[in-house]
């Protein structure tokens, strides 16, 4: 993480070896300024979920490192490699829209392998072992279409994961779910990383969400964005409603409105 901008959060980011490394990054959308020199490091491992206010670039953040939206300036590395040298998993906001509807569940997870013109037997073989290591229990062979919006959604992020990335990027992806499914959908989440330990990175607008799913909330400013605060969350794991009410939690969560809150104010 960037212990420069918020030394307090150093011994906390000292946990995890920098994965992902982002120096000088600068982003510009006509006149306006939403990165400027804005250096950031992320453990390997580690869930970083990123929060701050409305239109500060929060997504923008994550599809530039993730590669969907060229930086004007700066270097992102991943393990000091390149993005064409990375593997990585995103799963987007609206599952309707990125599953294909005319592939059966299966195959909508199979798509990256068979892009990547592994043999359809390995394809197979290879969804089979994520759906036994994540213990999901979907009937796959189902279409999109027949399954609930978060069935959908595991699809997509199994989708993701099946390619083994070494991270994980998630777009508010629970946004368009109702409250049930995203408490169901939240705690799917949390066992996969539990298993996988991939480096997962989370844009979320809801501030719970926020801190119960993360080692790190990366707190951001208005734009040109810089990093307000960087907050560790060491709750073990896993997390459960309990969670919610535990003493920690409640003034980490505190910590991080308080925060958001004083950036706002600033605009």
């Amino acid at each position: 993480m960037d212990t420069r901008a918020a030394p307090s959060a150093a011994p906390a980011a000292a946990e995890g070896a920098p994965h992902i490394t982002v120096r000088g990054l600068a982003k510009r959308f006509g006149a306006a300024v939403v990165y400027d020199r804005f250096d950031l490091d992320i453990p390997r491992g580690r869930f970083v979920s990123i929060f701050g206010p409305n239109g500060c670039g929060k997504s923008t953040l994550i599809n530039m490192i993730a590669g969907l939206v060229p930086p004007d300036g700066g270097e992102i590395l991943f393990g000091g490699k390149r993005l064409a040298e990375t593997k990585i998993g995103y799963v987007f906001q609206n599952y309707r829209e990125a599953l294909f509807p005319w592939l059966r569940s299966i195959d909508n997870i199979e798509y990256p392998l068979k892009l990547a013109k592994l043999p359809k037997a390995e394809r197979r073989a290879k969804v089979e072992r994520l759906v036994a290591h994540l213990g999901v229990k979907i009937d796959l062979a189902r279409y999109p279409y027949e399954l609930s919006g978060g069935q959908q959604q595991l699809v997509s992020i199994m989708r993701a994961l099946v390619v083994e990335p070494e991270v994980l990027f998630l777009d508010e992806p629970f946004s368009a779910l109702d409250y049930e499914m995203t408490l169901f959908m939240r705690d799917q989440l949390q066992a996969i990383f539990d298993e996988t330990r991939t480096t997962t990175i989370l844009v979320s607008h809801d501030l719970e969400e926020a801190v119960y799913l993360a080692d790190h909330v990366l707190l951001l400013s208005r734009r040109p964005a810089r990093v307000a605060d960087l907050v560790a969350m060491d709750l073990p794991r896993p997390r459960d409603a309990h969670t919610l009410s535990d003493a920690d939690f409640v003034r980490i969560k505190g910590h991080c409105l308080e925060v958001f809150q004083r950036e706002v104010r600033k605009g």
